[in-house]
């Protein structure tokens, strides 16, 4: 029987997007992802309304304010990554996108951007046809940045009843594309833990002359 190593940590998921303002359904979406990687043993945070209304990014100026800041940080730590838009005009909205910019800002990591991550995604709109489009542009940034989006992915359509007063999540059909799309960012953070464990047994220990 052959021992392979296996990382105890808990894995770090990080979710961004919605609007700069909080309650809105891409973000409420967000916290139900989120609710589902807890369950499944992760350390979650959230970047959303305030946390994600940043100055537009310049690659060109060096000085960042606390809010960027943290979400680069905590992107660079992250095992695992979702990203949720609504639909602006057919697209990702003006706020995610440049809140997804700043990874430029992780370049020369060992890690850069999201190198070596999965990364779900949640598109919303008022209509099918955006939310579609919506969702292909977050998969093309998510390649763009190097990471790896879910087979799974998700797109809501608000123009129909998701949550009750509560604001927690009715639809059956998209909780459960949720809990798939959850279990593949999980699943491949812990793969690649393991991964890297195994990688760090087999590095060549240098012995002193």
């Amino acid at each position: 029987m052959i021992d392979r190593p296996v990382s105890t940590r808990r894995p770090r998921i990080v979710a961004l997007g919605g609007n700069a303002t909080t309650g809105g359904s891409a973000e409420r979406l967000l916290r139900h992802a989120l609710a589902r990687c807890e369950a499944r043993g992760a350390d979650t945070m959230l970047f959303a309304g305030e946390a994600i209304d940043l100055p537009l990014y310049a690659p060109h100026h060096s000085e960042r304010c606390a809010r960027a800041e943290a979400l680069t940080g905590a992107l660079r730590d992250a095992d695992g990554i979702i990203v949720a838009s609504p639909a602006y005009h057919g697209t990702v909205s003006g706020v995610v996108k440049n809140a997804l910019d700043y990874a430029q800002d992780l370049v020369f990591d060992a890690q850069p951007y999201f190198d070596g991550r999965a990364v779900g995604l949640v598109a919303v709109a008022g209509g099918w046809q955006a939310a579609g489009s919506t969702l292909a542009t977050l998969r093309s940034i998510t390649h763009a940045l190097r990471g790896w989006p879910t087979p799974m992915a998700v797109t809501a359509n608000s123009s129909q009843p998701l949550f009750d007063p509560d604001g927690l999540l009715t639809d059956g059909g998209i909780a459960a594309q949720i809990d798939i799309m959850t279990s593949q960012v999980m699943t491949f953070a812990r793969m690649k833990a393991a991964y890297d464990a195994a990688a760090a047994v087999r590095q060549p220990q240098v012995q002193p002359a």
